[in-house]
C-alpha cells in the first residue's frame, strides 16, 4: 500500500520584499509600491518504508536563493503586453502608456510574467522548481502547491500535479 504525505515548507526566511506596479489596463496602473511577500510550499510525495519521504533540505535551499533573488529590487513584468523595455549603459527604461520609468539596472529583476501579482508569482516560483524534473523524481514529488502571500490572508497559489 502506498501511502502519501504532504511536505509543507514556510520558514521564516521564504519571503522577499519588492517594489512593484500591477498593470490593469493599457493605460491604468498602481502606484509603484511595496510589498513584504511571504511563499508557502506544499509537495506531494510518498512516505518510504523508513518512514520518510525525503530529506527536504534542497528544496529550502532553494527557495532561500530564489526569495533573495527577488528581495529588494523593483520587479517588472517582462511579458507584460503593455510595457516596453529598454536598456542604456546605466539604466533599464519602462515605459507604459508613454511614460519613461528609468530605474538603475542594479535595482530591476525582470521576470518572465505578464503581470507582477501574487497568482504570477507563485506561477513563477512553481516553474522554478519545475525545472529540475529529476529532483522530483528523485524524491517521488508528484504534485506541488506554491502559495504567494503579499499580506496576511492574502495570497495567490498555482499548483501542478497530484495534490494531497
Amino acid at each position: 500500500m502506498t501511502r502519501r504525505a504532504t511536505i509543507e515548507l514556510f520558514k521564516e526566511y521564504m519571503n522577499f520584499s519588492i517594489g512593484h506596479f500591477t498593470i490593469f489596463s493599457a493605460s491604468e496602473r498602481e502606484n509603484l509600491h511595496g510589498h513584504n511577500y511571504n511563499v508557502y510550499v506544499a509537495m506531494t510525495t510518498q512516505i518510504k518504508d523508513d518512514g520518510m519521504s525525503f530529506n527536504y533540505c534542497y528544496y529550502k535551499e532553494k527557495f532561500r536563493k530564489l526569495c533573495d533573488q527577488l528581495d529588494e529590487t523593483v520587479v517588472i513584468a517582462g511579458k507584460s503586453k503593455y510595457l516596453s523595455i529598454k536598456e542604456d549603459d546605466k539604466y533599464i527604461h519602462v515605459i507604459f502608456n508613454n511614460e519613461d520609468m528609468p530605474f538603475l539596472k542594479r535595482d530591476v529583476t525582470i521576470l518572465p510574467i505578464t503581470n507582477v501579482t501574487v497568482e504570477e508569482l507563485s506561477h513563477w516560483l512553481l516553474e522554478q522548481i519545475r525545472q529540475d524534473e529529476q529532483e522530483l523524481k528523485n524524491n517521488n514529488i508528484i504534485g506541488v502547491t506554491v502559495k504567494v502571500f503579499s499580506a496576511a490572508g492574502q495570497s495567490g497559489a498555482t499548483s501542478w500535479g497530484e495534490i494531497a
